[in-house]
């Protein structure tokens, strides 16, 4: 009996002290996503135009025309912040799929002239009361990419740079379609033709120039978005690949219509290799006035 009680406490204690890691882990991972909103939000000035004007798509590829007037009315507001909800399924497998459930928030930064900028905040259900937490985001021009275990150890933190930057550019760009009024030529967006269904967008911000091609659906929504070559962090070292995000399931919101659903995946030599997948279940957006 004795023994047993003594096996007991030393349960509790252990318990007890689990429980106190990852409550800080929670609070510094929380005071760590504080600071990347803070330098993202800092400064934003007021967007301008704050209205959507149909006028602006003169001389657009006709498939990006169709696409604005499908998903914006006349008038509609700029968006120029979102925070959006998502659940979905995240695959942490290099050679196999390993598939592992997730929750994540995100914030967007989208009006012109404020900078582009996301941060995307995410918990990865790794193994029964252990998760990894992500920041994956794109501020005041830098990319940046962190992962720990628990809020607490890290494994990975990938050190600035401009093939970082870009690359998170990108997924800002390609995400935009969850903020329609983003892809705008008064946002920054430049529209070049490619055939009666794709055209290609280009996004400038500061030293970083990206150009994605976008194709549209017979319903004029976004189908895919797809980068010729998207950094992809293979073995410690920088890969060129091309990466690809599909969108479905278009729903109102916000005045507009956009994707709820979606996947991404990048394009190996080696066949698709889809390493998200997830649904939006909450969409807040702040307009202009």
């Amino acid at each position: 009996m004795v023994t047993m009680k003594w096996v007991f406490v030393a349960a509790a204690t252990v318990l007890v002290a689990w429980v106190a890691v990852v409550a800080i882990g929670h609070w510094r991972w929380a005071d760590a996503t504080d600071a990347l909103l803070r330098e993202m939000e800092s400064a934003r000035p007021p967007a301008a135009p704050s209205r959507y004007d149909p006028r602006e798509l003169d001389g657009l590829p006709a498939p990006v025309q169709r696409y604005f007037r499908a998903v914006l009315s006349p008038g509609q507001p700029v968006v120029t912040a979102a925070t959006l909800e998502h659940r979905g399924e995240f695959n942490m497998g290099e050679a196999q799929p390993n598939w592992k459930p997730f929750t994540s928030e995100q914030r967007i930064v989208a009006a012109a002239p404020a900078r582009p900028g996301f941060v995307w905040n995410a918990r990865i259900a790794f193994v029964p009361g252990l998760a990894v937490r992500v920041h994956d985001a794109y501020v005041a021009g830098a990319g940046r990419l962190r992962a720990t275990v628990a809020g607490l150890f890290t494994v990975a933190d990938l050190p600035s740079s401009p093939e970082l930057a870009e690359g998170e550019l990108m997924r800002y760009l390609a995400e935009a379609a969850w903020v329609p009024t983003a892809l705008l030529p008064s946002q920054g967006v430049r529209w070049d033709a490619v055939d009666e269904r794709s055209a290609r967008a280009t996004l400038v911000d500061g030293s970083t120039r990206v150009t994605l091609t976008f194709t549209f659906g017979a319903d004029a929504f976004i189908e895919s978005v797809r980068a010729e070559a998207r950094g992809r962090t293979v073995a410690g070292r920088t890969v060129p690949t091309p990466w690809e995000g599909r969108w479905s399931d278009v729903q109102p919101q916000g005045g507009m219509r956009v994707p709820m659903s979606g996947e991404v995946a990048w394009l190996t030599p080696e066949g698709r290799r889809v390493y998200w997948r997830g649904t939006i279940t909450s969409a807040r957006y702040e307009l202009a006035p």
